[in-house]
């Protein structure tokens, strides 16, 4: 979820169609941005840090990100044609399902491994499917917020500043959440809700679009989510930073 998939919010900034326009509400793009794209930059995280290559988190962030900001370009430029297609939303929904299904399917398979005693290693993912699956996670984010973007407002200055700002606002959330990921263990089960409620939000618009689906509700939702996710941390690190100090 980003700031374009928000209406209300992007009826905010109808009127900025000059670059000065633009300019001026740079820094609240950016502060919604790194509010909105929480949960993306969760699940770009988890699939960063699944690679169990940390030396290579970072490339595989930089890489898969900029093949993002390139397909999230094209998608504003197709944006009607998915608009006129709901089976592209559909097979992005889907897309996300998979992801949280997946996620979920791995973490259940490492808890087992554990609770028998044996480390839990699990498999290291190739570099390049790595890069892939961030690019296309991203991707699958996007479709309904583009095509909202679009359906709403015209200025292509205005919706594609936004995603530029989203790319790069989601390149360090992304990197700051590897980090929580291991400061807080609920985290990424939070993150992946979060993808699991922005696919299910996804499939009713398009099954039912003439139910209202409140925006803040999806906000409220989110930030209860990720509150949850946060409420623990863990011991063991608290352990060793204070053994560090």
């Amino acid at each position: 979820m980003d700031i374009t998939s928000l209406p209300s919010l992007s009826d905010f900034f109808e009127g900025a169609d000059q670059w000065g326009e633009v300019l001026a509400l740079l820094p609240v793009l950016v502060l919604l941005e790194l509010i909105l794209s929480a949960d993306n930059a969760v699940a770009l995280a988890a699939i960063a840090r699944s690679s169990r290559q940390p030396e290579r988190e970072g490339l595989a962030l930089n890489l898969g990100i900029g093949i993002a900001l390139v397909l999230r370009i094209a998608l504003i430029v197709v944006a009607q044609w998915v608009l006129e297609n709901a089976w592209v939303q559909l097979l992005a929904a889907a897309y996300l399902v998979w992801l949280v299904v997946d996620h979920f399917n791995n973490r259940s398979g490492d808890d087992a491994e554990s609770s028998e005693g044996h480390e839990s290693n699990g498999l290291s993912r190739p570099f390049l499917n790595t890069v892939l699956l961030l690019a296309f996670t991203d991707l699958a984010f996007s479709i309904d917020s583009v095509a909202a973007a679009v359906a709403i407002s015209d200025q292509i200055v205005l919706i594609s500043t936004g995603a530029f700002i989203g790319i790069v606002a989601l390149r360090f959330t992304s990197a700051l959440f590897i980090r929580w990921l291991d400061l807080y263990p609920r985290l990424e089960t939070a993150g992946f809700l979060a993808v699991a409620f922005v696919a299910l939000r996804l499939i009713v618009h398009v099954v039912v679009p003439s139910l209202n689906q409140p925006d803040w509700l999806t906000l409220l939702v989110v930030l209860l989510l990720f509150a949850w996710g946060m409420s623990i941390r863990s011991k063991e690190l608290d352990q060793d930073e204070g053994h560090a100090c």
